[in-house]
């Protein structure tokens, strides 16, 4: 098999959410077709709170160079993802890197401005969405960046689809306790409107404490770090799955509430655009109370037409084949780069 590095944080590959399912995903998809993914991260300089100084941002990273290098030397590995802007110098020293994104320099982004001298560097990535690859065209003269979905596990999908366990009043919202996330429009919806049932799923258990500033409605329940299965199962009990995050680059709840039928409310940043359905439904916080309760009102009480769309665009089929066609030409193209040439002169 050949071995390809994925280097994310240390908190990314702990804690139950987008990078660490991400990179469960993509190991097990891609060893089918013949590539070993080994995951590589720093394992100092990393605190288990993202907001403390000197921890979690890009800068941070620089220092873990070292680390990060010995360990791809001690797995012979000569290809690597990195998915933090802050190992870039990476190419430096392993010349076939490449980017996948779980953030971006975006003004709604915590640390933006940080990542931007990174993005500048950057000369080839992997992304979720078209929208992020114009993005790095546009802003970042990224010209090599390929799009390939996070696809959603369709066994899981399947096995836990069942619309006769839909509660009618029921709202799903899944994220962290950042302010680009915006908790507190959804507890402040839940004080507004005490007859909905509001479940609000938080991706680490660091956010069990974190939480406790705010003071929860009753109807309310907070749920932390739940395994897939979980998600999926809790995610059909829902009539409508809202995302009020100000951007996303990875925004796999969505695609999971697509594929289990979800009426969906979103925002309406161009970030988004690939969740377009019959519906799914964009808005921001000027209307998006009303919006909810719309979706929870609909005669509908899933939709077929946001499955088909999911299943056609977002599985985890799609994201094989991507991944896929993507070893082929980049691992063949590096072997027949470093082939020396010949002259019969």
């Amino acid at each position: 098999m050949k071995k390809v590095g994925l280097i994310m944080r240390k908190i990314q590959f702990t804690e139950a959410h987008g990078p660490r399912i991400y990179a469960d995903r993509l190991k097990k998809l891609c060893r089918e077709f013949g590539v070993d993914i080994v995951f590589i991260s720093p394992e100092r300089h990393v605190s288990g709170y993202d907001h403390l100084p000197g921890f979690e941002h890009e800068k941070g990273d620089l220092v873990n160079y070292d680390v990060v290098l010995d360990k791809l030397e001690a797995e012979k590995i000569e290809h690597v993802i990195y998915t933090v802007s802050g190992f870039t110098f990476l190419k430096m020293f392993i010349k076939n890197s490449v980017l996948f994104p779980h953030s971006f320099p975006d003004p709604a982004l915590t640390g933006y401005e940080m990542m931007k001298p990174f993005y500048q560097m950057v000369d080839k990535a992997i992304v979720q969405t078209e929208f992020l690859k114009r993005e790095l065209h546009s802003k970042f003269a990224v010209d090599d960046a390929t799009v390939i979905p996070i696809g959603f596990d369709e066994t899981v999908a399947e096995h836990y689809f069942d619309p006769t366990q839909i509660v009618d009043n029921r709202v799903l919202w899944i994220g962290r306790d950042e302010e680009n996330r915006q908790p507190e429009l959804v507890l402040e919806y839940a004080r507004q409107n005490p007859d909905k049932e509001v479940f609000m799923v938080f991706g680490g258990e660091r956010y069990r404490e974190s939480v406790k500033k705010y003071k929860i409605p009753a109807n309310v329940k907070l749920q932390f770090a739940l395994s897939q299965d979980e998600v999926f199962s809790l995610m059909n009990t829902a009539k409508v799955y809202w995302n009020s995050s100000k951007f996303d680059t990875f925004a796999m709840p969505l695609t999971e509430a697509l594929a289990m039928g979800k009426i969906i409310v979103k925002p309406m940043h161009p970030c988004y655009d690939h969740i377009n359905s019959r519906h799914a439904f964009s808005g921001d916080e000027s209307n998006w109370f009303e919006l909810v309760n719309m979706a929870l009102a609909s005669p509908h009480k899933f939709s077929l037409e946001n499955r088909m769309v999911a299943f056609e665009r977002f599985s985890s089929t799609v994201m094989k084949q991507g991944y896929q066609a993507f070893f082929e030409n980049w691992l063949t193209d590096t072997v027949e780069k470093e082939k020396p040439s010949y002259s019969l002169v």
